[in-house]
C-alpha cells in the first residue's frame, strides 16, 4: 500500500479559457479500487493522462508505482496475442496469463494462439486488461472499458475486476460500477471529490446533500430579502429619528437632543447589524449548489401513426457469406413499445437497424415497414463526424437554434458550439447523434448503443424522457440498467 498525493494541480489546453483542473490537491491508496465519475468534457480522460504524464501541468503528482493505460494501441496487431503479450510484458508466463483468462471465463487456447486482429472487441480487452495486472507495482487507469462489450463480457470482465485492487475506472455504466469500486473519485463542476463506497452509495449521499443546500437556499432567499427590507426599514427610521433634532420649539421646549442622538445611534446600530447578517448569508448562499449537476428536462415530440403496427419482421436473419447470423426472428412493433435486442457482439443487432434505415444488408426472410412512416436513426459509430455544428443541422434538416438547446441540456457548454465537431470528446460526439434525433420528428426511433460514452447524468436524463413521452423505439444497449428501465420488452437474438 503507497499513497497518490496530486497537490496543487493546475492545468489548462493551449489556446483554450476552460481551466479543467485549478489548484487541485487530494490523496489516493493504491490497494484502492476507484470509480471516476464525471460529466462528458469535464476531464477524466485528461487527468489520467496527466498522471501518465502525457501533459504539461503546474503542481505536483507524487507516487511511488508506475501507471498504466488502457486502452493503448497495439503496433502490429496481426501478431499472434501470445507473442504481443510478451513483448508488452517480458516476465510473464503462459500459466499466468491462462489464470488471468480462465477467471473472466475465457478459454486461453481459443485466443492466445491466434493474431490478436482476429479477436473480438471483449476478447481484445480481457487479454489487455490480464496482462496489466500481472505488471508489478502498477497502479491501473482503465479509460471506459465496456464501450462496445456486450453485456455478457460486461458482466465478466466487472467480476474479474471487482477481485482485482489498485485502479481508476472511468466507466458510465451504473451496475458495473457497482460490482467493482470500493471507492469513488467525482469530477464535480467546482471540485474533485473522494469518498468511499460504490457508485449507488455515493449517488444516494450525493441526493441527500444536494437536498439539504437546495432547502438551505431557499431558505436564506427568504432570511436575505427579509434583512434586506428591515435593515433598509431601520436605516428610514434612523434618518427620521436624526431629522427630528433640529425640529421647531413647542412651548418654549427644545428637543432633546442627546436623547434623539441615542436612540437614532442605536438604530443605525441596529441597521449595520442586520447588513451584517445579510453579508453573512449572501456569503454562504455563494457556497451552496456549486456542485448540483443542472440536467434539465429534455423534450419529445413523437408522431402519431394512423395504425398501430409500425413494423413487423418475419423470420429474418442477417448473413454473413451466405450463413445466418442468429436464428430466424419474428417480431412485430406497436405504437409506444420499446423492445431492446440483445445478444453478443457479432450476431448481427445492429445489421437489423441498418437494414430497417435502408442500408444494404444481405439477409433472409421478410421485413415490412408501414407506408409513410418517419424513422429517426442513432448509428452506433460517431467518429464520422467533421465539420461545424451549424453545418451539421443544415444537412441534418434539423433547426439550428433547438438543436444548439438540446445540446446544452445535455451538458455540452455553449463556448463549445463554434467547435469542429472532430474535436468534440466521445461522449459529447454521441450527444450531437442524440440530439439530432431528439430535434427530428418521427414515428419511430431506432438507437443503436445510444449511451456509449455518455455520462451517468445524461443517461438518466435520457431514462426520464423515455419514460415520459413513451415514444415508439427499437434499440440496442449494453447498459443493463438503462434496458431494465426502459424496455417494454427485451428480445435475446
Amino acid at each position: 500500500m503507497s499513497i497518490i498525493q496530486i497537490n496543487e494541480l493546475t492545468f489548462c489546453y493551449e489556446n483554450s479559457y476552460n481551466i479543467l483542473f485549478d489548484h487541485v490537491s487530494f490523496q489516493l491508496d493504491t490497494d484502492w479500487k476507484l470509480g471516476f465519475i464525471g460529466r462528458n468534457g469535464r476531464g477524466k480522460t485528461t487527468f489520467l493522462k496527466l498522471l501518465m504524464k502525457q501533459y504539461a501541468y503546474t503542481g505536483s503528482i507524487h507516487a511511488s508505482e508506475d501507471f498504466a493505460y488502457f486502452p493503448f494501441p497495439i503496433e502490429n496487431p496481426s501478431a499472434i496475442t501470445l507473442h504481443i503479450l510478451e513483448h508488452l510484458n517480458p516476465d510473464i508466463e503462459l500459466w499466468q496469463i491462462s489464470k488471468e483468462l480462465n477467471q473472466m471465463e475465457t478459454c486461453p487456447g481459443d485466443i492466445l494462439y491466434r493474431p490478436f486482429c482476429t479477436l473480438s472487441q471483449g476478447e481484445q480487452t480481457k487479454v489487455l486488461l490480464a496482462a496489466l495486472f500481472l505488471r508489478e507495482n502498477t497502479f491501473l487507469l482503465i479509460d471506459e472499458p465496456t464501450n462496445h462489450l456486450d453485456a455478457q463480457a460486461r458482466q465478466k470482465v466487472a467480476d474479474y475486476l471487482s477481485s482485482k485492487k489498485g485502479f481508476i475506472l472511468v466507466s458510465h455504466d451504473r451496475a458495473f460500477l457497482d460490482t467493482c469500486i470500493d471507492h469513488v473519485l467525482v469530477l464535480n463542476r467546482q471540485n474533485i471529490e473522494v469518498q468511499k463506497g460504490n457508485f449507488s452509495s455515493w449517488y444516494a449521499n450525493k441526493q441527500a446533500t444536494d437536498r439539504l443546500e437546495e432547502a438551505r437556499n431557499a431558505k436564506l432567499k427568504k432570511d436575505i430579502r427579509k434583512l434586506d427590507i428591515a435593515s433598509k426599514r431601520t436605516s428610514i427610521w434612523a434618518d427620521k429619528i436624526e431629522q427630528t433634532k433640529t425640529g421647531t420649539r413647542t412651548a418654549g421646549l427644545r428637543p432633546d437632543r442627546g436623547h434623539i442622538g441615542h436612540q437614532s445611534a442605536k438604530m443605525m446600530k441596529r441597521a449595520k447589524s442586520l447588513e451584517a447578517r445579510q453579508q453573512t448569508a449572501l456569503i454562504e448562499k455563494r457556497g451552496l449548489l456549486k456542485n448540483i449537476e443542472k440536467v434539465p428536462p429534455l423534450k419529445l415530440n413523437p408522431l402519431n401513426f394512423h395504425t398501430d403496427r409500425l413494423l413487423s419482421l418475419q423470420k429474418l436473419t442477417v448473413t454473413y457469406d451466405k450463413k445466418p447470423l442468429f436464428a430466424p426472428l419474428t417480431l412485430e412493433l406497436h405504437t409506444g413499445d420499446r423492445i431492446a435486442l440483445t445478444g453478443k457482439n457479432g450476431y448481427g443487432k445492429s445489421s437489423i437497424l441498418k437494414l430497417l434505415v435502408g442500408k444494404a444488408i444481405p439477409f433472409q426472410g421478410n421485413y415490412t415497414i408501414a407506408s409513410g412512416l418517419k424513422i429517426s436513426y442513432v448509428p452506433q459509430d460517431a467518429s464520422f463526424l467533421r465539420g461545424t455544428l451549424p453545418d451539421f443541422a443544415e444537412k441534418a434538416n434539423i433547426n439550428e437554434a433547438l438543436f444548439k438547446t438540446v445540446l446544452a441540456h445535455l451538458g455540452i457548454p455553449s463556448n463549445q458550439f463554434e467547435q469542429n465537431m472532430e474535436l468534440f470528446s466521445e461522449g459529447q460526439k454521441k450527444k450531437i447523434l442524440l440530439a439530432s434525433s431528439l430535434c427530428q420528428e418521427a414515428h419511430l426511433f431506432l438507437w443503436d448503443e445510444p449511451l456509449n460514452f455518455i455520462d451517468i447524468f445524461s443517461r438518466m436524463q435520457l431514462e426520464e424522457l423515455l419514460l415520459k413521452y413513451k415514444p415508439t423505439l427499437l434499440f440496442i444497449e449494453h447498459d443493463h440498467t438503462f434496458t431494465q428501465n426502459i424496455a417494454t420488452e427485451i428480445i435475446p437474438l
